[in-house]
């Protein structure tokens, strides 16, 4: 019956932590925390936990989280337990909220993105893996082409008989005659986690969204004005993806980022046309070092 166990500890501790805004400004955000400690000795049992919970209450009141915070805490962690564990473990999840841009108008809004900090101290070695959560637009490329067909067919068979001048086209393509199909489009998330190397003094969140959201094309947008939502529109046709199209191109833009060690994506695209969601993963390594 006895032997070592890989982690002991409390899930879903309810604690506030400090995190850094993109001005430097520090902000309480509350998050669920779990907490481990590993167990070699087979025979050992009743882990400090009330000592690992009062740690945590000092670690994260007063410091905001960086890498170099949470390899003090998960040594102290270590080093409270006197002796029965040799490895720490913290998972924090907590919402982030960004200031976004609207696309065309002067006005902005905020966006919050689930956030999963997983951070281990095994022999030393500290591992930090970030996780996040994407929105974004994806509209279908066949669904796409297949409207086009149509509207081709309505412009031919409207005129049919005619040559017409070119303002008589903008002024059909304006009307309800012009748009005998749209395609189908839906919101759509794609779902990262990140090994971070070892050579960063802060968590690098927000560039890594900024990444992704980059390579998407069609994030979800917060103030909305009309402007700003023939602007998505825009973004959407020059932007046409099949699920298979979003990994790639999450997964192109991971594997040449030099923060990145290794990667895996899964991107969701919640369809409109079928009750079933379409879904891809891709899994990979940053640049060589």
């Amino acid at each position: 019956m006895a032997r070592p166990l890989d982690w002991v500890g409390m899930s879903n501790i309810a604690l506030p932590l400090r995190v850094l805004a993109d001005d430097g400004t520090a902000l309480q955000v509350p998050a669920s925390v779990d907490v481990s400690v590993d167990l070699r000795d087979a025979n050992a049992r009743g882990i400090h936990m009330s000592r690992m919970y009062l740690q945590l209450q000092n670690a994260f009141a007063g410091e905001s989280l960086t890498p170099a915070g949470l390899r003090r805490v998960l040594q102290t962690l270590v080093e409270g337990q006197g002796g029965l564990a040799g490895s720490a473990r913290i998972v924090l999840r907590y919402d982030h909220l960004l200031l976004r841009a609207a696309l065309a108008s002067a006005n902005a809004g905020w966006k919050r993105y689930p956030v999963e900090i997983d951070a281990t101290l095994e022999s030393g070695h500290l591992r930090l893996t970030l996780g996040f959560g994407v929105d974004y637009s994806s509209t279908c490329p066949a669904s796409a082409a297949l409207s086009r067909q149509l509207n081709a067919e309505r412009f031919a068979e409207d005129f049919a008989d005619a040559r017409p001048l070119a303002g008589a086209v903008v002024e059909w393509l304006a009307s309800e005659r012009g748009l005998a199909a749209t395609p189908h489009a839906q919101r759509s998330r794609a779902d990262v986690r990140v090994e971070l190397r070892a050579a960063f003094e802060e968590l690098p969140l927000t560039a890594l969204i900024d990444v992704v959201e980059s390579a998407l094309g069609t994030p979800v947008q917060t103030a909305v004005k009309r402007e700003d939502e023939q602007a998505f529109a825009r973004l959407n046709a020059e932007n046409l993806m099949f699920c298979e199209d979003s990994a790639r191109r999450v997964a192109a833009a991971l594997s040449s980022d030099t923060r990145v060690e290794r990667f895996n994506v899964r991107v969701s695209h919640f369809e409109s046309l079928h009750a079933h969601d379409a879904v891809a993963q891709v899994s990979g390594a940053g640049p060589i070092a």
